[in-house]
């Protein structure tokens, strides 16, 4: 936590004592908040302009650049700083200008469909299908490499921390650990192995809990495959989220890489019917949501360790959290996929089709391996290059218009870390801070605003139709970009002004 930003965990820590100081910081939050609100009520509610801008870039077939033009992501960038957030665009920036446009220019003479698409051919197909249908696999692969990098690099700290927690079981280290300062105090290492084991144990001895199936055999291979994946990727989330933001972590890109090595063991044991599909499904299920609650959870604990909480204390508060909204969150999704339908207009749910996709490609053995690698092979030679492989593979992973507006923030940073070279320390300081406080309130607001539009979608089943006169086409691209810098110029102003 005193290494990376974990922007969102750092915005509610910022909130809270800016709220709790008064004066000019708590002015900066409640400014953005305010904005942040406002901006999201306007795109999401009225629907006055649209919240994403597209370029096509003349001279490069399909070749697009696009930005959500949100306060959130401009604040995120701004917290992370410009080298993470340009790391993660030119991830963005080889899917969308390199890799879609060479796909298109040599597949536009093919007279069938293209491998693993069976039905569009790719002159038909538009620069985001190309990006569901190929570089979704490219970027799956980057994802997957750059996180057993991660994990191999985080290794000495897993080990050690395994280590402090095996040596809490016996009596004097226990005395030892009650006698460390408050701040360091953990979640007894007994509780939380025991909550792992007790989870295994059910699992495995429970019919239905994992797949269909009522083999144990299956029971217990599935349940092992979870703890694996789930080790691995809680770790990875943790670290994702603390480069870029809950809202970039690339959760389905997790489970799809889970989702193909237990595919790939089932395969080796001859379990393809569809008992053995249903087992997998669920499998990287339980580890999407792990490593999804991993990601809040980090942002909770940033916030804490910015605030001066006990940790023993949130970790308890964050277990009963997650054990009680699980029955919420089930019953919520179950009421959207009665009222909308999966697949439909209203929830297309890209990932769950990818996700399926995998799982008939590897259990039927036609999964297009090959983009895979490719994908690997980018996580490597950033590796080799000395770029940070994880942020760059999220960014290959992940649509360029949610990294762009984090660009953005990131280069408004970078130029106010250009001024405040010029001044003295302490106004250079202060303004640093009063950018990162309004890009704090920018984030809060804009998710309160958020939890709001979703309320109202959950309740009534529908989403804000928005008024009849918003801009649209465009003319409303233009002026959301328009309107998209304003704010980044006001945010680059008050994080630059000496007084």
């Amino acid at each position: 936590h005193g290494v990376l930003p974990y922007p969102e965990g750092t915005a509610a820590a910022e909130v809270l004592i800016a709220a709790d100081k008064g004066g000019s910081s708590a002015k900066y939050v409640f400014q953005g908040l305010g904005i942040g609100f406002i901006y999201k009520g306007i795109l999401s509610i009225a629907h006055l302009w649209p919240e994403k801008v597209h370029l096509n870039i003349p001279g490069l077939k399909k070749g697009q650049i696009s930005l959500e033009a949100t306060p959130a992501l401009m604040g995120v960038g701004y917290i992370l700083g410009f080298r993470i957030a340009a790391i993660m665009v030119a991830g963005g920036l080889i899917s969308w200008l390199g890799i879609i446009p060479t796909i298109a220019h040599f597949g536009e003479l093919l007279k069938s469909p293209m491998f693993p698409e069976s039905n569009l051919l790719i002159s038909e197909m538009s620069a985001r299908d190309i990006w569901t249908n190929y570089v979704r696999y490219i970027g799956a692969g980057a994802v997957a490499v750059a996180g057993i990098i991660t994990v191999f690099k985080s290794l000495p700290t897993m080990i050690n921390s395994l280590k402090i927690g095996l040596k809490e079981l016996s009596p004097k280290a226990m005395a030892a650990v009650q006698s460390n300062i408050r701040t360091d105090r953990d979640l007894s290492f007994k509780i939380v192995a025991g909550v792992v084991l007790l989870f295994l144990i059910t699992a495995i001895s429970t019919p239905y809990v994992v797949g269909v199936d009522q083999m144990l055999i299956t029971r217990i291979i599935g349940s092992l495959a979870i703890a694996a994946f789930a080790f691995i990727f809680v770790t990875v989330s943790s670290r994702i989220v603390g480069l870029v933001g809950v809202s970039s972590n690339p959760t389905s890109g997790m489970a799809i890489v889970t989702l193909l090595g237990t595919s790939a063991v089932f395969f080796a044991l001859g379990w393809t019917d569809m008992l053995s599909k249903t087992a997998v499904l669920t499998i990287g299920t339980v580890v999407a949501v792990a490593a999804s609650i991993a990601g809040d959870i980090s942002q909770d604990l940033k916030a804490g360790y910015l605030l001066g909480a006990t940790p023993k204390k949130q970790q308890g508060s964050e277990l009963f959290g997650a054990l009680s909204s699980a029955f919420f969150i089930a019953f919520a999704v179950m009421t959207l996929g009665e009222a909308y339908g999966f697949g439909t207009e209203e929830i297309p749910a890209p990932q769950a089709t990818l996700m399926k996709t995998v799982v008939d490609g590897v259990l039927q053995a036609n999964l297009p391996w090959s983009l895979v690698l490719i994908g690997a092979s980018f996580a490597i030679v950033a590796e080799l290059l000395s770029v940070p492989s994880l942020p760059f593979a999220v960014g290959i992973y992940l649509p360029l218009s949610t990294m762009a507006p984090v660009f953005v923030g990131g280069v408004i940073r970078r130029m106010v870390e250009a001024h405040r070279k010029r001044r003295e320390e302490s106004v250079a300081a202060k303004q640093t801070k009063s950018g990162i406080l309004l890009s704090s309130g920018l984030i809060a607001g804009e998710g309160i605003m958020g939890v709001l539009v979703a309320g109202y979608a959950f309740f009534t089943d529908r989403i804000p139709a928005g008024v009849p006169f918003g801009v649209k086409g465009i003319p409303g691209e233009i002026v959301s970009f328009a309107v998209f810098l304003v704010l980044g110029y006001y945010l680059y102003r008050l994080a630059t002004r000496t007084k």
